[in-house]
């Protein structure tokens, strides 16, 4: 799987944990950066990212900010982008199941490596079951629609 990967200086020491992880179960990353710890601007490298995996360029997507809070709210301006935040195994499993889910924020000040990496392990591990949930994510696309210009 191709997983676009960025972060902002809060999310810096996680991002570095992501790559080495997918590189290791065989995802090809693209990293949209940041890379250094200098003070940034989250949407500056959620932008490309989301923009990226929208496009189907990347099959999904992985953001880490201080809280996770800016970075998806950020994503989930990009129309076809749903990023849920998540700090347990148990959302991350329901957001792909029933919210198909394409992209997926952290905060580096709430979580701990480990978990994280538990939590990408059922996010990239977890097919979207469609049937009834599917009709909510066609509402979704549906207010991008409206309100997406």
């Amino acid at each position: 799987m191709k997983i676009a990967v960025a972060c902002d200086h809060g999310g810096l020491e996680l991002k570095a944990a992501v790559l080495k992880y997918l590189a290791e179960h065989g995802h090809e990353a693209r990293d949209f950066g940041t890379c250094t710890a200098d003070s940034c601007d989250y949407p500056d490298f959620a932008l490309p990212a989301a923009e990226a995996v929208a496009s189907g360029a990347c099959d999904r997507g992985i953001l880490i900010c201080s809280t996770g809070i800016g970075i998806s709210i950020a994503a989930n301006k990009v129309k076809g982008i749903r990023c849920a935040h998540c700090h347990d195994t148990y959302s991350a499993k329901y957001t792909r199941l029933h919210n198909d889910a394409n992209m997926l924020a952290f905060g580096q000040k709430i979580i701990g490596e480990g978990l994280m990496l538990e939590i990408v392990d059922v996010f990239l591990n977890t097919g979207f079951e469609g049937g009834r949930h599917q009709r909510r994510v066609d509402k979704i696309s549906a207010i991008e629609e409206k309100y997406f210009k």
